[in-house]
């Protein structure tokens, strides 16, 4: 019998452009994982949460980064938050389980989806031609995460800086959702 080995690759080929004032680029190495409260828990897991990443579990709509620097806590509904950092062994969530202890249910999120990062002087304007949310700073600023859909495709949006993004689409249309933020940012002008 033959001995295969399989190799992971990024969704889009480890993918980096830059535009005139936007640099859109793929992020590898993003780890996600999925948090949910169980019912009648959500005491004992916000405080294991706490216990783990040395800071509170932001509301809904915000992030917070572990007390290291190193895990981003994203909070997007009442009883189900994500854990974002850079991880490229797929251990994400038996990491994320063991500093939990059983508080929380973790789901490994990481190859479900695929995260590209825009930024430069140009990059909110080039979201705005695709995306629904109002993306100005005073309404949504450094460090808020919100759902919404660009062209169809469902969409996480990170603000990560003054003119920086992450966002989080489905891997399935990797190339759709690229080819969408592409020609957005080609007729922003």
């Amino acid at each position: 019998m033959a001995d295969y080995r399989l190799t992971a690759a990024p969704a889009l080929g480890g993918y980096h452009r830059a535009f005139d004032g936007v640099t859109l680029r793929e992020m590898p190495d993003l780890a996600l994982v999925a948090l949910a409260l169980p019912r009648g828990g959500e005491a004992a897991a916000t405080g294991a949460i706490e216990a783990a990443f040395g800071t509170a579990l932001p509301e809904s709509g915000h992030t917070a980064l572990s007390s290291d620097g190193t895990e981003r806590l994203l909070r997007l509904g009442p009883d189900q938050a994500f854990v974002l950092m850079t991880r490229s062994t797929p251990d994400a969530e038996a990491f994320i389980a063991a500093r939990l202890g059983g508080a929380a249910y973790v789901t490994d999120q990481s190859d479900a989806f695929v995260a590209l990062e825009i930024s430069g002087p140009r990059s909110r304007a080039a979201l705005e031609r695709i995306c629904p949310l109002d993306l100005h700073p005073k309404v949504f600023s450094v460090g808020d995460v919100a759902r919404t859909v660009m062209e169809h495709l469902g969409v996480m949006v990170l603000r990560t800086g003054q003119d920086s993004f992450l966002l989080l689409s489905a891997r399935s249309s990797a190339r759709s959702f690229l080819h969408a933020v592409e020609v957005s940012i080609a007729n922003t002008g």
